[in-house]
């Protein structure tokens, strides 16, 4: 699959990124959030949980590693954040796999930090920021 370019140019046009992100379901279960901080890879993942019916707070889990969200139709949404990730250990520790091929959507911020360990399939999205300090350049790939 080619991919698919977002240029964003405030906030409220994330919808639309979302939308597509959740058109993709059958791809994959799991969506690999890149980009510098600050680029906007929470407030996207926010709208997403969003536009999926999540009613919980969507807070990054920095320090948790990993948030559950559930959805109003009962589905589990996780949420990782893996910028604090010194070994891989850690993320053997919390049974990544367990959620990772549980069949519920996956959001992964920083899965750079994990690399060795992403699945043969997933949804690749890259941020980057843009020439004003509200646009964005989204990239959606497919990764095989």
């Amino acid at each position: 699959m080619s991919t698919k370019e977002f240029h964003i140019n405030g906030v409220d046009e994330l919808g639309q990124v979302a939308d597509y992100l959740i058109s993709l379901r059958n791809e994959s279960d799991i969506i690999a959030f890149y980009g510098p901080m600050g680029a906007g890879k929470t407030t996207l993942i926010k709208n997403l949980c969003h536009k999926m019916g999540v009613t919980d707070e969507v807070n990054s889990p920095t320090f948790a590693i990993v948030n559950e969200y559930v959805t109003i139709e009962g589905e589990s949404v996780y949420h990782f954040d893996f910028y604090r990730i010194k070994k891989l250990e850690e993320v053997f520790d919390i049974g990544y796999d367990n959620y990772f091929y549980s069949g519920n959507l996956c959001l992964l911020e920083w899965p750079e930090m994990i690399d060795p360990l992403m699945p043969d399939r997933f949804i690749r999205v890259e941020i980057a920021l843009g020439e004003t300090d509200d646009s964005r350049k989204i990239s959606v790939s497919i990764c095989d």
